[in-house]
């Protein structure tokens, strides 16, 4: 088994996507054999899941990362944990032990009552979903974390190239939820890039210009399943602007990183919040019909 660390002067490096190195454990019956340091080529968020996938890796440890990036990975088949801080070393030998558990897209669960904020205070939670996801680069249709790869984790002839699409999405009813269509307008992006789902971007790349396909994309190539764990409750006055939430509302926490986290209120009572970090279309089966408008 092959074990990677986001990895900088010995401890684990707290952004997935911007880490320049990873250290590699060789494990045999609960045990390292060998470790060395290896680059990360300058790769981003998702394009990272095809460099550790090209090295055999079985399990990530990481400190913080995004929603794009982990349905990369679970793509790619290799397990997740993040969360992880401290020696790289001894986060190892923690995950050996069993006793390192995976934090999915990084909000500890367990610190909102010291260091976390409430996006309400101010005009996060004000702002309609297009400017979260400009701002944050989560969410919205069809698109994932925004990526910032240069190197991708698939191949194909429109990998890298900025394509325009025109979709259709539905649910396995038939009932749409989404279209380009509708709006008037091709959706842009660039092909292998993170900025779209995983099942969606190797759809692409390979079509050509006035060619349209029809996919059908289980959670894990499209914004993962749903986990139990990212749904929590806190009370309401550890958190100051929770009062005024409301049932369905989206708003931004940050994260122990001070990173920004997107969730939607789940539930509320006199004197507890439940927020879920899941994104709202994990653990759902989409379909798309997509055109492929122009290649730029």
């Amino acid at each position: 088994m092959k074990i990677a660390v986001t990895y900088e002067n010995g401890e684990v490096f707290q952004h997935f996507g911007h880490t320049e190195e990873f250290k590699v454990y060789e494990v045999e019956d609960g045990k390292v054999l060998s470790s060395q340091v290896m680059g990360s080529g300058g790769s981003g968020h998702e394009a990272l899941a095809g460099l550790l996938a090209d090295h055999a890796i079985d399990v990530l440890i990481c400190g913080g990362i995004g929603g794009g990036a982990q349905a990369a990975l679970e793509a790619a088949g290799i397990e997740l944990c993040s969360g992880a801080s401290g020696s790289a070393d001894e986060a190892v030998a923690a995950y050996l032990r069993g006793e390192l558990t995976n934090m999915g897209v990084n909000c500890d669960h367990h610190d909102h009552e010291e260091g976390h904020d409430c996006g309400h205070e101010g005009s996060l939670a004000d702002k309609t979903d297009e400017e979260l996801e400009e701002e944050f680069g989560c969410g919205g249709s069809c698109s994932g974390c925004a990526g910032c790869g240069s190197q991708s984790w698939i191949q194909g002839k429109n990998v890298g190239k900025t394509l325009r699409t025109h979709y259709r999405g539905t649910f396995n009813d038939g009932t749409q939820f989404d279209s380009s269509y509708d709006r008037g307008q091709p959706l842009e992006f660039v092909c292998g890039a993170g900025q779209m789902i995983p099942g969606f971007d190797l759809a692409v790349a390979d079509m050509e210009v006035g060619e349209t396909k029809q996919i059908h994309l289980t959670p894990d190539q499209a914004y993962g399943e749903r986990h139990p764990e990212y749904v929590f409750t806190v009370e309401i006055a550890q958190m100051p602007g929770t009062e005024d939430l409301t049932v369905g509302q989206r708003v931004i926490l940050q994260n122990m990183y001070g990173q920004p986290v997107p969730v939607s209120v789940a539930g509320k009572d006199e004197t507890t919040i439940t927020f879920d970090a899941n994104h709202e279309m994990a653990g759902k089966e989409l379909n798309f019909t997509i055109e492929l408008v122009e290649v730029l």
